[in-house]
């Protein structure tokens, strides 16, 4: 079954999708030194907006967004939702712990808990369909799409609205990303010989998936289509990756057979590419030893801050403009490569047919989806 994205909601710190992809085609960040919270110091941050997201109301944008952009009215009866984050909403369980005043607000505690984002999707787009919720960490995004794919090959419906969001800028997130020592206090340089950290980032990406023949027979626009994907995890520890990198290799390589593609067929790769020290070495061996005759490669997260569960959604988001305008993103903030790979360091412009997204979560969740540019020719049999 092919199956290809008509849709896309985004939000990021620089804006919609338009606004961000400009923002890396300049070699831009979104970056900020932003004090949220009076009690903590102030850290570079991506924020969206002047003060940190609610989960909920960031849903409602790209989720409204991605359905007016697919071109579809509501009701979306028979649409599976498949919406995922791995902070959800610990923001507002935050405000109603530390605040005695917001107590009575706890009547409302079922508007907070996980999955409240992908149960507000189906409320919105009135679908009777099946709703997922997955959390897998900063893996979520790509488990989200490899979760909506699977639904609609099992036949549970023609299209399916999957993604992520995530509002992960709250003092117990920051409290607890500074205890492990993996904040940046500078910038985010992923690959960089002097990079220090991640950066915390708010984001949103929500694709419209639907089978090609659905999609064509209403002339909907093609951003893409999903290959494949493979999604493995490493029993090894909660926080470190395991060094060997075997289940990370073994997620590359079902992705790349499930897309009947060869290492070499792949034109660019967006790296998970947090800036920690531990991430960037892991990923840049992990790429050597599969790619070992070189694929350009860049991240992101120089530009949008890490947006966690959010990321791989956000990546690929990036990987289908990169197919519309045949451009890659540079990878923003980096100025000395540590690693002998093929990084973009400026917006490059070349031939890109086939794309791999990367993301790697705590306890061992590593995430491989695999988009492909749509031939026209094959749209019109």
């Amino acid at each position: 079954m092919q199956i290809v994205i008509t849709g896309i909601g985004f939000r990021t710190a620089f804006g919609d999708l338009a606004e961000t992809w400009q923002g890396l085609l300049d070699d831009r960040s979104a970056i900020q030194l932003r004090q949220p919270f009076a009690n903590l110091l102030p850290l570079p941050l991506a924020l969206i907006g002047s003060q940190p997201q609610q989960a909920i109301d960031l849903t409602r944008i790209v989720v409204a967004e991605a359905v007016r952009d697919a071109g579809l009215s509501l009701p979306l009866l028979d649409c599976g939702v498949i919406i995922g984050s791995s902070r959800g909403c610990q923001s507002a369980w935050e405000k109603l712990t530390s605040n005695p005043s917001a107590q009575p607000d706890l009547i409302n505690w079922l508007d907070f808990l996980p999955h409240s984002p992908a149960i507000e999707t189906a409320r919105y787009i009135g679908s009777r369909s099946a709703v997922l919720a997955p959390m897998a960490a900063c893996a979520t995004g790509i488990w989200s799409l490899a979760q909506a794919v699977n639904l609609m090959r099992s036949g549970a419906c023609e299209r399916a609205i999957a993604g992520a969001v995530e509002a992960p800028i709250t003092p117990l997130t920051i409290a607890g990303f500074s205890q492990m020592g993996a904040l940046a206090t500078n910038g985010c340089y992923p690959f960089d010989r002097q990079r220090e950290g991640l950066v915390l980032g708010e984001a949103g990406a929500v694709f419209m998936l639907e089978t090609v023949e659905l999609a064509r027979s209403r002339g909907a626009k093609i951003y893409g289509e999903i290959l494949g994907f493979g999604l493995t995890n490493d029993a090894y520890q909660m926080c470190a990756m395991d060094e060997a990198g075997t289940a990370a290799q073994q997620a590359i390589y079902q992705c790349l057979q499930r897309s009947q593609l060869i290492p070499t067929d792949i034109n660019y790769i967006h790296a998970h590419g947090t800036s920690t020290p531990l991430n960037d070495r892991h990923e840049s061996q992990l790429i050597q030893q599969i790619f070992p005759n070189g694929v350009a490669i860049s991240s992101t997260k120089g530009a949008t801050g890490h947006t966690l569960g959010a990321s791989g959604a956000v990546g690929v988001a990036l990987c289908l403009k990169a197919i519309e305008t045949q451009i890659l993103p540079s990878c923003v903030g980096l100025k000395q490569p540590e690693f002998d790979l093929d990084l973009v360091t400026t917006a490059r412009s070349t031939d890109v047919n086939n794309l791999l997204c990367l993301s790697f979560g705590f306890g061992g969740q590593n995430a491989a989806i695999a988009i492909g540019k749509v031939d026209k020719l094959t749209l019109l049999i």
